[in-house]
């Protein structure tokens, strides 16, 4: 038996109750054994001082490419028709298995740093399975837990999924390890020949939850909404990225079905996938997860996903009022209630809210300790919902257990190797230059919109083209 004390903070429990002042948290093997003051410990129990800090579940990010972690920041000045004409049409294909590899590690390490204790890795760079293999060896080699959302932007799901080798590769590596979830990961174009319909009958067939970009340019439109209703496949383990630009229409299907929404703020703003829906999801009732997209543009931590959701959601309701001459005297968004999206709306949308997504006793012991007494920015602790949405960072992410295990202790990573994940990463920058030479390079980080393949949607298995966009 192994056990670790967190001792005198104030504990977030997110099941309901009130923040708990001054409690101990106690974790005995993988579970949470105990929350209350001054509590008794085994003998050998680990102590850990939460003192002047807050102790809150492991965060859950529910939509994340991992695989470009290795080229953090590059696409900084990206619009999304960019992002597409990078990654999709010219340079994805030239990653090889062990840059996803590299691109993995570093984005899991990131992650567990940031204080996120499950990330669904929204991996649609698996051109073969020796590049999956690649992956969740990764995921693997990072104590923390994770969900392989397996797709293939090289391809046409119904593809990729038909083929031996990946009934060969979801045999083998997808064993109901309780560290390694599993997902698909495609978007519908809208055609109305559905040829995405065969890879939701092989999730169906296998018994996994299908998760896709939704009301986003180039992917699951109200027309792709529209296809998974009537063809039965939406489910309440779908879970429909960013959903911003969707109809009234699409919203009622979704939450008829009891679908979730992970909504990625800082993306929506920058990228132009919309404006962050969260007025329109919480009008229809549906359930909301955060997650961050991609470390080729933003931040990798979900502090900025909470402060970015709160003010985009604010922003909206000042402009409305104020298009009426009127003002805003409460905000309809609260500080907790994107804390509960970070954690228990993740749990949720996992289908984990059972044993994830806060602190209950019996629960799994993901747990999350923010202090840091070397920051004028964490003190006083006053309205703890608002310190952790508005002030905290990952620099003051003190300790991370993730299953009981202590994998981040007085603001250092524990069981991870840096050193080997900076060389790994470091070769794959090299091996993306080399491929584009340096013109092509420099360029990517100041691009010019291209006079071509802006196309209505990236996709290259289909001629289809909506109604409200043309090729040029």
């Amino acid at each position: 038996m192994s056990s670790v004390v967190l001792r005198n903070g104030t504990v977030l429990t997110m099941d309901g109750r009130a923040p708990l002042v001054d409690h101990d948290l106690l974790v005995v093997d993988d579970r949470i054994a105990a929350i209350g003051p001054r509590l008794e410990v085994p003998e050998g129990t680990v102590e850990v001082d939460a003192t002047n800090g807050i102790v809150m579940p492991g965060m859950i990010d529910t939509h994340r490419h991992m695989w470009q972690t290795a080229m953090r920041g590059y696409g900084a000045d990206w619009t999304l028709t960019q992002y597409f004409v990078w990654y999709y049409l010219e340079w994805g294909k030239v990653f090889r298995p062990q840059d996803i590899h590299a691109g993995n590690l570093l984005g899991a390490a990131e992650a567990l740093d940031a204080g996120v204790t499950t990330t669904v890795d929204w991996s649609h760079g698996l051109q073969t399975t020796e590049h999956a293999d690649a992956a969740v060896d990764a995921l693997q080699a990072v104590p923390g837990r994770f969900v392989l959302a397996y797709g293939n932007i090289q391809d046409s799901p119904a593809t990729w999924t038909g083929t031996p080798e990946f009934r060969d590769f979801v045999s083998r590596r997808i064993t109901g390890d309780d560290m390694l979830g599993f997902q698909l990961a495609f978007d519908v174009t809208g055609d109305p020949s559905f040829p995405e319909k065969a890879a939701f009958e092989v999730a169906r067939e296998l018994g996994v939850p299908v998760t896709t970009h939704a009301g986003v340019w180039g992917a699951t439109n109200d027309d792709g909404i529209r296809l998974m209703y009537d063809n039965g496949f939406m489910t309440p383990q779908s879970i429909y990225v960013h959903a911003a630009t969707l109809s009234a229409d699409s919203y009622h299907r979704i939450a008829a079905t009891g679908g979730s929404i992970s909504v990625s703020t800082e993306s929506e703003q920058s990228a132009g996938q919309g404006y962050p829906p969260t007025w329109a999801i919480r009008e229809h009732g549906i359930p909301v997860s955060l997650s961050m997209d991609t470390s080729v543009w933003w931040s990798g931590d979900l502090f900025s996903a909470m402060r970015t959701t709160l003010g985009a959601d604010r922003s909206r309701e000042h402009m409305a009022a104020h298009s009426k001459n009127d003002t805003v005297t409460h905000s309809s968004l609260r500080a907790q209630q994107v804390v509960e999206w970070a954690t228990m709306g993740g749990a949720r949308a996992l289908g984990r809210a059972d044993d994830l997504g806060s602190l209950e006793v019996g629960k799994k012991a993901d747990v999350v300790l923010l202090r840091n007494e070397n920051s004028p920015a964490m003190f006083p602790i006053l309205n703890p919902y608002g310190h952790v949405a508005f002030q905290a960072q990952r620099s003051d992410v003190d300790t991370v257990i993730v299953d009981g295990r202590i994998v981040k202790r007085d603001h250092k990573l524990v069981g991870v190797d840096l050193d080997s994940i900076r060389t790994q990463v470091s070769g794959t920058v090299d091996h993306l230059r080399a491929q584009l030479g340096e013109e092509a390079w420099a360029k990517g980080m100041n691009p010019d919109v291209p006079e071509s393949k802006v196309l209505d949607n990236p996709y290259t298995y289909t001629e289809y083209r909506g109604d409200t966009r043309t090729s040029v």
